[in-house]
C-alpha cells in the first residue's frame, strides 16, 4: 500500500502543540475530522477507542514513533495522520524514550485485510532508521511529502 494513498495530507501537523499522549491523539484526529474522513461527531468516540487500545498495550514501539490505530464503521478505507513533536511525546514505549512521530490509523471494521496491509506498510517503512531519521528532521508539510514520496519510490535505503 502506498504512503501517500493511505496518509491524509491535510492532516500532517509538523509541530503538535500538546505534549500529552491523548491530546496528541486528540490533534491528529481533528485534522482528520476537518479533512473529511470522518463526521467530527464521531471523534469522542475514537479518542476513546484509541486511548483504550493504548491502555491495553502501548503502540510506541520504539525508534521515536508510535502507530496508534483503531478500527471503526465510520471509515469507508484505511485513512491516516502524521503528527511530529520536536521534543516527543510519553507513549509508554517500549524502549521508554519519547516519541517524536506518530502515525495515527483509522481502518473500516469490515477490512481487516486491508488494515494488515496498511499496518504493514507503516511498520515496514518505520523499521528503515533513514526514513525515521528524515523524518524527525521535517520541519513542514513539503518536507513529510517528500519523504513519503521516497519511500513510495522505494528510494529509502533498507
Amino acid at each position: 500500500m502506498k504512503l501517500k494513498t493511505l496518509i491524509m495530507e491535510s492532516a500532517i501537523l509538523p509541530s503538535l502543540k500538546h505534549a500529552k499522549r491523548d491530546e496528541c491523539i486528540s490533534e491528529l484526529l481533528n485534522a482528520l475530522a476537518e479533512g473529511g474522513a470522518f463526521h467530527a461527531k464521531h471523534k469522542p468516540d475514537f479518542l476513546k477507542a484509541v486511548v483504550k487500545r493504548e491502555k491495553k498495550g502501548s503502540t510506541g514501539f520504539g525508534h521515536g514513533v508510535a502507530v496508534p490505530h483503531v478500527k471503526t464503521n465510520e471509515v469507508r478505507q484505511c485513512i491516516a495522520a502524521i503528527g511530529l513533536h520536536v521534543d516527543g511525546v510519553d507513549f509508554s514505549s517500549l524502549d521508554r524514550k519519547p516519541v517524536h512521530a506518530i502515525f495515527l490509523l483509522l481502518s473500516p471494521e469490515d477490512q481487516p485485510e486491508s488494515h494488515l496491509e496498511a499496518m504493514e506498510s507503516l511498520f515496514g517503512i518505520l523499521s528503515q532508521e533513514q526514513f525515521r531519521k528524515f523524518l524527525k528532521q521535517a520541519r513542514n508539510v513539503a518536507d513529510v511529502v517528500a519523504l513519503l514520496d521516497e519511500a513510495d519510490l522505494g528510494l529509502m535505503a533498507r
